[in-house]
């Protein structure tokens, strides 16, 4: 499934800071940023302390959920977030929107994009896309045609086969 770029890339920015091995370093967090295409990457470690518990908000929006639970999670981060969309036309490009105020701090750009990139998928793709793999737990974004995954990765889908296989032949 295609997103557009803050339902796609914000929400796997999303899932990426639930996923990260807290607490982070500047040079821990910048490869992340980076991955995800935010462009401003130097975090203070007050704001990185705050993107930390920020994750944990996050967090709450992945795996299995109650709609109601997820959309009042994400209204939280939406809420919190305090900023508004502007459409944007800079550096030539086509016009598109930015989450955050212009001026706003590299951590404040985070927070509101990851609130929208959730938002987003939930309205326009589907809540169950924001899932937690069965087998490790990590939090991803489901952007399988059918939306039908279960797994963060082919890796942990294949280990969890293997496993499965193993036990069925163990009980025989």
């Amino acid at each position: 499934m295609q997103f557009n770029h803050y339902g796609g890339q914000s929400a796997r920015l999303a899932a990426a800071l639930v996923n990260a091995p807290w607490p982070l370093t500047p040079d821990q967090l910048e490869p992340i940023l980076a991955e995800h295409e935010i462009i401003r990457r130097r975090l203070t470690t007050e704001q990185i302390a705050g993107l930390h518990a920020w994750s944990r908000r996050l967090a709450r929006c992945f795996g299995d959920q109650d709609i109601d639970e997820r959309c009042a999670a994400i209204n939280g981060l939406l809420a919190d977030a305090s900023s508004s969309p502007r459409i944007t036309t800079h550096d030539g490009q086509a016009p598109h929107l930015h989450y955050s105020a212009p001026g706003s701090d590299a951590a404040a750009h985070i927070r509101a994009t990851t609130a929208a990139g959730l938002a987003s998928v939930v309205c326009f793709a589907a809540p169950h896309r924001l899932g937690r793999c069965a087998r490790c737990g990590r939090a991803y974004v489901d952007t399988s045609r059918n939306g039908r995954r279960s797994y963060c990765t082919v890796r942990c889908a294949n280990n969890d086969a293997v496993a499965r296989h193993r036990s069925a032949r163990a009980a025989v």
